[in-house]
């Protein structure tokens, strides 16, 4: 453990959190949280730490840069995430501050001499793959609903469940309307780390097997029990298939939340089928841009966030047909998806695309040269600029038709060069 020398000669600093419980699961290190026990905020000042906290003491080391809080307490005294005081002074304990976190995994520090302390069980849950609550405090914070979910997403893989006493806490808070005083920043932020992570179905999951999911993401939810046609998707269930199309994008552009959020709503039209048509779902790729707006409003996604969802939305089931497609169609597409501006929205586009494909049951392992062929395109439309189809007395809308049908034309002889086309 890295000397702590600027902490307070009477203060001591303990490792927290997520940094312990890494290094338990042997997981690369991530950021380190330290508490500090014994002291006060102007002792900690005077030794050369910064002030962060605006609503308790945190304070960032002089040297390190790393997050040191004082030893706390909360209580109750308001709705929502942020209805709580803090009491935060030298007579707080580590045991005191390690009870009022969310999760036993979380709530165990070491100390300088690389001593666990473990009050709570957390090192045995680690063991038993248990996503467990530390109190029955833990139903005062609606967020720790999401943070249970978000946690499932990034653990999953390795094994971990949700407790059963901490999915029923989970249900209660569910409905006892606690997570209406959820603010919409506070959802995109867990949302969006769920979606970065290894296995965002799990995220899925676990709010809908506590009822969260209908409160939080109902144009998700909606999609559960949906039937498609069996020829084309054999898990049936749309909101299944949602779940592999988002596990397929993060095994193709991990860590990326931005395709994950694409994958999560490019189906949404289909919750919205008339039962007389089902299990086809005719239009729905247009049928899905009016909620998928509701929710990118309601949960302030940030604009390149919806904008790819839009694209996704709006034109996979083009790019899965991109061989039927005329070149003048190809490169309308490419041009609606800002392609020609932003060449990564093409890329991700792709991605999300052959995500969809993939993420059907028994299509994991399917190729997807759509994909390989739309970039291909949109790299042929870009090495036309301008200055290469300029003539003179050519200008204005005369010039943007040129430089158009010279792109198109760049396009089709990509396209001529296909293999078997």
């Amino acid at each position: 453990m890295t000397a702590t020398a600027a902490v307070p000669a009477e203060a001591r600093a303990y490792l927290v959190g997520g940094a312990v419980r890494d290094a338990l699961l042997g997981l690369p290190p991530g950021d380190r949280d330290w508490v500090v026990v014994g002291t006060d905020a102007a002792t900690m000042r005077a030794a050369g730490f910064h002030t962060v906290g605006a609503d308790f003491p945190v304070f960032l080391h002089p040297q390190s840069g790393e997050e040191y809080a004082l030893a706390r307490t909360e209580r109750k005294s308001g709705s929502g995430h942020t209805g709580f005081v803090v009491h935060a002074d030298r007579g707080v304990t580590l045991e005191a501050d390690l009870a009022r976190r969310d999760f036993t995994i979380n709530a165990m520090a070491q100390g300088a001499d690389g001593a666990l302390i473990d009050p709570l069980g957390g090192q045995a849950d680690l063991a038993a793959r248990w996503l467990r609550h530390c109190s029955p405090a833990f139903a005062e914070d609606p967020l720790r609903v999401l943070r249970a979910a978000r946690f499932m997403a990034r653990f999953a893989p390795l094994g971990f469940r949700v407790h059963e006493d901490t999915l029923a806490l989970m249900r209660g808070m569910v409905k006892a309307g606690e997570l209406g005083h959820l603010v919409p920043e506070r959802v995109w932020q867990e949302l969006r780390r769920a979606l970065a992570s290894p296995q965002p179905s799990a995220f899925l999951r676990t709010l809908r097997a506590c009822g969260a999911l209908a409160v939080v993401l109902p144009e998700i939810d909606a999609l559960y029990g949906v039937p498609q046609r069996a020829e084309y998707h054999p898990e049936v269930d749309t909101g299944l298939h949602i779940e592999m199309v988002l596990d397929m994008a993060a095994r193709l552009a991990p860590g990326d939340a931005m395709v994950g959020f694409a994958a999560l709503t490019h189906d949404l039209g289909k919750a919205l089928t008339p039962a007389a048509v089902l299990p086809r779902h005719p239009g729905h790729e247009h049928a899905g841009l009016a909620p998928l707006a509701a929710l990118c409003a309601r949960l302030k996604v940030p604009n390149a966030e919806a904008q790819l969802a839009a694209d996704a939305c709006r034109e996979h089931l083009n790019l899965h047909r991109l061989d039927e497609l005329r070149d003048a169609s190809v490169y309308e597409l490419i041009e609606r998806c800002g392609g020609l501006r932003q060449g990564d929205r093409i890329d991700r586009l792709a991605l999300v695309c052959e995500a969809d494909r993939r993420g059907r049951l028994g299509h994991a392992e399917s190729d997807y040269p759509q994909g390989r062929m739309l970039r291909a395109c949109r790299d042929a439309a870009l090495t036309v600029q301008a200055r290469h189809v300029m003539r003179e007395g050519l200008e204005g809308p005369a010039l943007g038709e040129a430089l158009r049908r010279a792109r198109i034309a760049a396009i089709a002889a990509v396209r001529r060069a296909q293999p078997g086309r």
